[in-house]
C-alpha cells in the first residue's frame, strides 16, 4: 500500500496505490472507482508492531478497521483478566461494523499478531454509501449474521464438546479456511500461536500440546515446528467428533 507518510506509523491512504485495502474486502467490491476514491480519501493508514493494541475495551466506536496486511486478534476479558479470543482477522477482514448501524462502545480488544497495516475508515463515509447503495448494507448485515453464527458455534463447542473434539474441529476449520485461500494440500499453517489456540478453545497450552502429541502418535497428524500441522488421516479425526 503506497501511501503518503505523515507522522510515524500513520499516513493518509492514496487512491493511486497499486493495491487498495478496500480491494481486499469482498463486501466493498460493488463500489465504483469514484466511490472508492471517496472512501480512500477519507481513510487513514496505520502500522502496528507485533503485540501492539489497535483498540481496547470501552473506547467509542465510530470507525471501520480493515486489515490490509498482517493479522489481528480480537479478544474479550473477564473481570478477573481471563482472556477469550473471539476471532482472528487476516488480510481483507474487518471489524467495527456495529458502529455503522448504532452508536456503540467497543466491547473487545484488538491486538496485532505480527507487523500489521490497518485502514481506518470513518463510519459516516460507509453509512453514506449504504444510503446510496442498499446492496452494501445487505452485505454488511450478511457478514454480521455470519459472525453471530460463528459465536453460537463457539459457544456450542465450549459447552457440548470435550477438549479433543474442540481441538479437532478448530484444526479442520482452519484447514478448510486455508484451502479457501487456494491452498490445496493438507498442511495447516496455524495463524496463531499454540498459546492463543488453547485460549480460543478454552483449555491450557499444556493440555493442547498433550492432545496434539496423542493425535500424532495415532498417525492422524504430523507436527512440524511450532506452527505447522499436516493432517494425515482426516477421516479418523472426523470420526472422533
Amino acid at each position: 500500500m503506497e501511501c503518503n507518510h505523515h507522522p510515524v506509523n500513520e499516513h493518509q491512504c492514496s487512491i493511486h496505490s497499486p493495491t487498495l485495502c478496500i480491494d481486499n474486502v469482498p463486501i466493498l467490491d460493488v463500489l465504483s472507482l469514484s466511490e472508492k476514491q471517496e472512501v480512500m480519501n477519507a481513510s487513514i493508514g496505520k502500522k502496528y508492531k507485533k503485540g501492539e493494541i489497535i483498540f481496547s475495551l470501552g473506547h467509542p466506536s465510530a470507525n471501520l478497521w480493515i486489515v490490509h496486511k498482517g493479522s489481528v486478534k480480537i479478544s474479550r476479558f473477564s473481570s478477573s483478566g481471563k482472556e477469550q479470543i473471539i476471532r482472528i482477522l487476516e488480510q481483507g477482514d474487518f471489524t467495527g461494523e456495529l458502529s455503522l448501524f448504532s452508536h456503540t462502545i467497543l466491547n473487545s480488544t484488538a491486538e496485532a499478531l505480527e507487523p500489521t497495516e490497518i485502514c481506518l475508515i470513518q463510519g459516516k463515509i460507509i453509512n453514506d454509501l449504504m444510503m446510496k447503495s442498499p446492496q452494501i448494507a445487505i452485505k454488511f448485515l450478511e457478514k454480521y449474521t455470519e459472525r453471530i453464527e460463528m459465536a453460537e458455534d463457539m459457544l456450542e463447542q465450549l459447552t457440548l464438546y470435550d477438549v479433543e473434539q474442540r481441538i479437532i474441529k478448530i484444526l479442520l476449520k482452519m484447514l478448510h479456511d486455508q484451502k479457501d485461500h487456494h491452498t490445496e494440500d493438507n498442511t495447516l499453517i496455524l495463524p496463531i500461536s499454540k498459546k492463543d489456540l488453547a485460549i480460543m478453545i478454552g483449555t491450557s497450552q499444556e493440555t493442547l500440546s498433550r492432545k496434539l502429541s496423542f493425535f500424532q502418535e495415532q498417525g492422524w497428524i504430523e507436527m512440524i515446528g511450532q506452527r505447522q500441522i499436516t493432517i494425515l488421516d482426516q477421516a479418523s479425526l472426523q470420526q472422533f467428533i
